[in-house]
């Protein structure tokens, strides 16, 4: 005879689904409880068995080969009715309910069964701790607080087993929200980099700019000061630059300018600074260089002048050079590279001027 559905069938089977307990592999934990079950109350089958929609499917098991069974044949689907109390069969050929079941007339020969109902803290019956005999019996008292026993001991591992994977649910969605926060991290520096790039870097020529000069200028003196080595500042101005604006147009200047800068960064050695100073200046910071080095790169670069591949006409460059060995501020050596480039100019221009520290 099948057991009536619960009445409360829709919010048990959501809670053992809560569970996630169907069809997981073994463990020992509840294989131990099946073993207890067994010596305890002295019979050869015992069994751990949740009642699912329509079968009976076993999470431990002992003197018993099957998985699971249909739920019309199960003695637990039975019990479950009634959650509060264990439910023991003495004679199973003798009860209307399981007389004709093949579990009682084949294999295993069902004689005496005692399911131990395991109750959610809502109250719900997701299945049975129950232990199976094939000669009708009762079980002593203390078999019976013992069964009781176990089936609580069955919910708690079932809790923890919850438990333990809603933490494994939100250690996955902190390592997804980490994995979140580090991809949004790396946008952010790529944000922040193309913002010191702005603030660094000359639009224009892809030198670095005014700003960014000032600061290295002021790192490489600080350094050469400590170091007591050389440095030397090549201001570069190209000649006649606003008629050559005037004549060809604002875009044809910015070409040039281009140009002068991709000539400036062949020319100037891996450790050097280019720099777009303003307009058409330019400035090179040479590290660890005095004054006959930096004369030999100037003059290198306005050479390299008429070696630059011109759309419109050549162009030519005045340069003013200087350098220092001792502390010296950067406004006085700019200022003295700035004299160096005008004395070039007075010079009469395409020439290289170099102006020292008593100058």
């Amino acid at each position: 005879m099948d057991a009536p559905t619960p009445l409360n069938e829709a919010q048990r089977l959501k809670a053992l689904r809560t569970y996630a307990i169907l069809d997981t592999p073994a463990e020992q934990a509840y294989d131990d409880i099946v073993k207890l079950a067994s010596l305890i109350c002295d019979v050869p089958i015992a069994l751990i068995s949740m009642i699912d929609e329509d079968r009976q499917w076993f999470k431990a098991k002992v003197g018993l080969g099957a998985l699971q069974t249909p739920r019309g044949e199960a003695f637990c689907a039975h019990a479950i009715l009634n959650p509060g109390e264990l439910m023991q069969v003495h004679d199973a050929s003798l009860d209307p309910r399981f007389a004709d079941n093949p579990l009682v007339t084949g294999d295993p020969k069902i004689r005496f069964y005692a399911g131990a109902p395991l109750v959610t803290a809502s109250g719900v019956a997701m299945g049975t701790v129950c232990v199976i005999d094939q000669v009708p019996r009762t079980l002593e008292p203390r078999m019976v607080e013992a069964l009781e026993a176990l089936s609580r001991q069955v919910v708690a591992l079932l809790e923890l087993r919850h438990a333990h994977r809603k933490l494994e649910l939100l250690a996955a969605e902190q390592q997804e929200r980490q994995i979140q926060l580090e991809g949004y991290q790396k946008q952010l520096e790529g944000l922040n980099q193309i913002l010191v790039e702005q603030n660094t870097i000359d639009a224009l020529t892809g030198l670095k700019n005014r700003r960014a000069f000032d600061r290295i200028l002021s790192e490489e003196l600080s350094r050469s000061g400590r170091a007591g080595s050389s440095l030397a500042l090549i201001f570069i101005d190209v000649d006649h630059f606003k008629a050559f604006n005037d004549e060809f147009g604002h875009i044809a200047g910015d070409g040039a300018l281009q140009q002068i800068a991709l000539m400036l960064q062949s020319q100037a050695r891996p450790y050097d600074h280019a720099a777009r100073y303003g307009g058409e200046e330019f400035v090179l910071i040479l590290p660890d260089t005095g004054m006959d080095a930096s004369m030999v790169v100037a003059e290198r670069i306005r050479d390299a002048m008429q070696y630059v591949h011109w759309q419109h006409r050549p162009m030519t460059v005045s340069i003013g050079v200087t350098s220092t060995t001792a502390v010296d501020g950067s406004v006085s050596l700019v200022g003295r590279a700035d004299r160096a480039l005008y004395a070039a100019k007075r010079k009469g221009r395409n020439c290289v001027v170099y102006l020292g520290e008593d100058s």
